[in-house]
C-alpha cells in the first residue's frame, strides 16, 4: 500500500520537509559514487552496527569507534539504493508538510531528528550484538506517521493498491492507516525474535520505537501553540477535482 495523498492541512510551504529531502537526496548522490573500499568505511562510521556498543574489543578490532553516538542520527540519512530512498521521502512528503503545519519549523524538526533517535535506539536495544549495518530514515518517519494520525485523526488518506497491473486506489483515514500500519510492524517485528532470517533486512523494532515515540510527542503537543505563525492549505482528495481553500492546520 502507497498513501498518495491527504486531506490534513499542509505548510506551505513545507521548508523543513523539503530541507530534510535535499540532504537525504544529496547524501545519497554523495555516497553512491563512492570506491568500493571507502563506501564501507562511510557505513562502518556513520551507520548504526549494534556490535560497536555491545561488544566493544570486537567493534575496536574491525575499526569501529566504540565512544561516538552519532550514529544514532547519521544513520537516517544514510540510504541503500535508490527504491528505499525514493519510498522514504515519498512518505515523508506525504505526512511532512501536515505536521509541519501543526509543529512549527523548530517543533517538526524536534520530531523528526528526535524520532530518529529514538528508533535507532529502538533497533539497538532488539538487535543487540547485531553486527549488520542499519540505514534509513523509516525509523524518523514512523515518528511522523505516527504523530499524523494522533493529530488528524480522520484525515483521508488516498491509498494506492496494486492489484496484480491494476491500481486500485481506496481512501481511510490517516488513524486507521496509522495504526494498521504500527500492527503490522509489531507483528513483523515480534516474528523476527522467533525467525530472526524472517527480518528480510527491515528495521522493524526502529519502525515501531519511532512510532511510538511520535505518537507520544503529538499527545503532549495537543495542547501548545505550535505551528500558528505557518500558512497552511488543504487539499481534497484527488476525485474531489479542487483545492480546498486555505485554513488553519487545526480545522479538520
Amino acid at each position: 500500500m502507497i498513501p498518495i495523498s491527504d486531506t490534513a492541512p499542509r505548510a506551505s510551504p513545507p521548508t523543513i520537509v523539503l530541507l530534510l529531502i535535499a540532504v537525504n537526496v544529496a547524501v545519497f548522490l554523495w555516497i553512491r559514487d563512492l570506491p568500493h573500499r571507502e563506501l564501507n568505511r562511510v557505513i562502518l562510521k556513520y551507520a548504526l552496527v549494534p556490535l560497536r556498543y555491545s561488544e566493544p574489543e570486537a567493534a575496536r578490532a574491525v575499526g569501529l569507534n566504540t565512544d561516538n553516538w552519532w550514529p544514532l542520527l547519521t544513520n537516517t540519512f544514510l540510504h541503500g539504493g535508490w527504491l528505499h530512498l525514493i519510498l522514504n521521502m515519498w512518505t515523508l512528503w506525504i505526512f511532512g508538510p501536515a505536521m509541519e503545519a501543526r509543529c512549527g519549523r523548530l517543533g517538526f524538526l524536534v520530531l523528526y531528528l528526535a524520532g530518529a533517535i529514538v528508533a535507532s535506539f529502538t533497533h539497538l536495544i532488539a538487535n543487540w550484538g547485531s553486527d549488520i549495518p542499519a540505514l534509513g530514515a523509516s525509523g524518523a518517519i514512523a515518528a511522523v506517521i505516527a504523530a499524523h494520525a494522533v493529530t488528524y485523526p480522520r484525515a483521508r488518506i488516498l491509498l494506492l493498491v496494486p492489484i496484480l497491473i491494476f491500481p486500485l486506489f481506496i481512501p481511510v483515514s490517516a488513524l486507521v492507516f496509522g495504526f494498521g500500519w504500527f500492527a503490522l510492524q509489531v507483528l513483523q517485528g515480534t516474528s523476527v525474535f522467533f525467525a530472526p532470517d524472517m527480518a528480510g533486512g527491515i528495521a522493524w523494532w526502529a519502525h515501531i520505537g519511532g512510532f511510538a515515540f511520535g505518537a507520544v510527542f503529538a499527545i503532549f503537543a495537543r495542547g501548545l501553540d505550535l505551528g500558528r505563525s505557518v500558512t497552511a492549505r488543504s487539499w481534497e482528495m484527488p476525485a474531489r477535482g479542487r483545492m480546498a481553500q486555505p485554513r488553519g492546520p487545526w480545522d479538520v
